[in-house]
């Protein structure tokens, strides 16, 4: 378990992504990188940045960003803090947290309403990483 927003976070979301059979079979035909904005809360006082390049049901590489011009993901993903925390301890659901806009996204929203299978199973993988001292 690693603590959220840290790099280990990064790291063990990456290994449990290229192990985790589940999730492989859930995302094996997505096709999508995806920028993760976190912007300060709670006791996060600066924004942090993360680049997932997700391909197939694996994550073919995973990394901090120094400013969101350093990648043009296909999805970019946007949130206070709190809104991700509150997501990571189950007490805000996935979907819901993107169409009441509680995560922002940039990208094609079709393509990930037809594909709630896939982004539920990335969640419960991002959960599974996290310590539960959020």
């Amino acid at each position: 378990m690693a603590q959220f927003p840290s790099d280990e976070w990064l790291k063990a979301l990456m290994d449990k992504l290229n192990s985790d059979e589940q999730y492989a079979q859930a995302a094996r035909n997505w096709e999508g990188d995806m920028a993760f904005i976190i912007e300060p809360g709670g006791e996060l006082t600066e924004t942090r940045q993360f680049y997932l390049d997700l391909w197939h049901g694996k994550c073919r590489d995973a990394y901090v960003l120094s400013s969101a011009k350093e990648a043009k993901p296909v999805f970019t993903l946007r949130a206070p803090y709190d809104n991700y925390a509150r997501l990571l301890k189950g007490e805000l659901a996935p979907m819901q947290a993107l169409l009441t806009r509680k995560i922002g996204v940039q990208g094609n929203m079709a393509v990930l309403m037809q594909s709630v299978p896939t982004v539920l199973d990335f969640v419960r993988c991002c959960r599974e990483v996290t310590d539960s001292y959020l």
